[in-house]
């Protein structure tokens, strides 16, 4: 039995009875605390104040914390700092000086894992994980002699981010000293933007972001500071921070890399540029946006491997595969691709052009951007600036002789239209629409304003997808389910399934995740489906329809890839609740 759970029924908050109960039904005594909580024996609000009231007491350690997955650390920080009366800080929401974390041995302070934040006239703020710690208080009191240190609260995790970015900071410093050197020696802009320690800079973020698998690169001024981000794996972190100096010659020679106007701060501007990291070429397509320290600086990283991917490889199961190869191989009609932003459907429809293109054929597509280039495919680049839209283009691809035409996005009626009559008039149609599920496109396409007949001849299949964080290989462990969700599911989960989920390593950056893959639902649009889009069903009859002809739905194809060990239950729910 844990120790928080001995110490409850010890003071009587629990019985022996409702333990034995839970055991007989077979619940591991490891998890018999998160069981009490789900079951609201206990509640979480009281445990964590019991929590509290032994860290102060001496009895517990604040590492604790750390053997329980479901206990949140930043709840029970911010009511011990509340009972403690010293302020809790969210380090994310306030902008750092890292200049004053500068002047203290980087060693000292991830050792007892604290971060001096900030200074004002009487004290010096310091973060601490552990506000009872006295050796380390002292410790880094010493380290400002001048000032009291005032102490404040954060995550161990939040400070041990922070710290790996001062470690990471302290890797480039010698190039950042460079920089600085020549920008002084240097008069001329055009100068400084040649600059070469500039485009090591620029080198070493692009290697570092794309070694981290990150598939955006922000590049963000604050008032303080300059903060480099990556989005690995759907979620942003921060990879390098640097003194507010080193933005501007920064930002110019990356806008200059992208041929971009540099001297035009105020308005919003697109590029894209190539370059070698390591033995591989990336594209990397450029936004900037005006914002008030400056510009955002958004790369987003195109590896051209990925732009030919396999859609089995992108994490297709083998049935839903079939059934969109089955309608890719239609002669005329109209494919769509749905789902949120970021759900991949771009890289769908790469891969689905993949498939389609040969020399036999012509095949061209209308994108706003061309993402990926591809041989033998001629690809049409919007452009609002002389007027080129979706609906224009699409009317002129028209008297191209095309086969098979991809359309990056229908955004409205007379794009969805001209879609519609191309895919009517013999040409295969591929697109993508913002909907959240597969059967959800058809009333989206009815209010957007074509008519129920037009849809039910046009429609071939719909597939609707979301994008999974998979585990990592390298610190997968087995996950307990509460029971409650085991009840829940209990039609999708086969009796014995053992679930696994990552407990953070080295190698994912603690997240237990690494890499990401597709759950999809596709909808083949079969002779009954369309005689009752033809009829204007509504969306629960068709639904209805689809379940009897064996659809699968996100979920069910989430809950699939979690029992195959490939994500976690959490994932799932978090991506794809029913």
């Amino acid at each position: 039995m844990d120790r928080i759970t001995a110490d409850l029924l010890e003071k009587k908050h629990i019985t022996a009875r409702q333990i034995e109960r839970l055991t007989s039904r077979g619940v591991d005594l490891v998890n018999i605390l998160e069981t009490l909580i789900s079951l609201s024996v206990v509640s979480s609000n009281f445990v964590k104040r019991f929590i509290v009231e032994q860290v102060r007491s001496g009895r517990y350690n604040l590492d604790i914390i750390d053997q329980y997955d479901f206990i949140q650390d930043d709840a029970i920080l911010e009511y011990l700092a509340e009972v403690m009366e010293i302020p809790y800080i969210d380090l994310d929401s306030i902008d750092m000086d890292y200049r004053l974390a500068e002047r203290v041995p980087l060693v000292q302070l991830q050792k007892f894992t604290v971060m001096p934040i900030s200074q004002d006239e009487l004290n010096v703020n310091v973060v601490f994980h552990d506000p009872m710690d006295i050796d380390a208080q002292e410790a880094i009191q010493r380290l400002f002699p001048r000032k009291p240190i005032k102490i404040q609260v954060a995550t161990k995790k939040q400070i041990s981010a922070y710290l790996f970015k001062m470690e990471l900071k302290d890797s480039v410093k010698e190039l950042v000293t460079n920089i600085r050197n020549e920008l002084n020696s240097i008069s001329s802009m055009e100068e400084q933007q040649e600059a070469s320690s500039i485009l090591q800079l620029i080198e070493v973020i692009l290697k570092a972001c794309i070694k981290g698998r990150a598939s955006d690169i922000h590049i963000e001024p604050s008032g303080k500071n300059c903060a480099v981000r990556g989005r690995v794996d759907g979620k942003l972190a921060e990879i390098f921070i640097f003194d507010k100096d080193i933005y501007p010659p920064l930002a110019s020679r990356i806008k200059l890399l992208a041929n971009l106007d540099i001297a035009e701060k105020r308005k919003p501007q697109d590029g894209r540029f190539s370059s070698y990291v390591g033995d591989r070429e990336f594209d990397f397509r450029i936004s900037t946006l005006p914002i008030l320290y400056g510009e955002s600086i958004v790369l987003r990283v195109l590896d051209k491997q990925k732009a030919l991917v396999k859609l089995e490889e992108a994490g297709m199961d083998s049935g839903s595969y079939q059934k969109l190869h089955t309608s890719l191989m239609s002669p005329f009609g109209l494919i769509l691709v749905t789902g949120p932003t970021g759900s991949g459907k771009t890289t769908t429809l790469y891969g689905a052009l993949n498939e389609l293109r040969s020399v036999e054929e012509k095949v061209i597509t209308v994108e706003d951007p061309v993402e990926y280039r591809m041989n033998l495919i001629q690809q049409v680049q919007v452009s609002a600036k002389v007027g080129l839209s979706f609906a224009d283009a699409l009317r002129s691809i028209l008297r191209q002789d095309p086969d098979k035409i991809m359309i990056g996005e229908i955004r409205d009626h007379e794009t969805l239209e001209i879609a519609i009559k191309a895919a009517l008039t013999g040409h295969l149609v591929i697109s993508t629409l913002h909907t959240n599920d597969a059967v959800s496109a058809i009333p989206r396409m009815v209010d957007m304003g074509v008519q129920s007949y037009l849809i039910s001849g046009a429609l071939v299949a719909v597939q609707a997808q979301r994008l999974i964080r998979k585990i990592c290989s390298h610190c997968q462990v087995e996950d307990k389910l509460p029971l409650s969700a085991l009840e829940d599911y209990k039609d999708l989960i086969p009796e014995g399934t053992v679930f696994k989920k990552g407990q953070g390593c080295r190698e994912c950056n603690d997240s237990g995740y690494m890499g990401r893959e597709m759950i999809c639902e596709v909808l083949p649009i079969s002779t009954a489906i369309s005689s009752l889009i033809a009829k204007g069903a509504s969306k629960d009859v068709i639904m209805e329809k689809a379940n009897e002809e064996g659809f699968e739905g996100l979920f069910a194809n989430g809950i699939r890839k979690a029992i195959e060990g490939k994500t976690t239950f959490d994932e799932i729910l978090k991506v794809a609740k029913q």
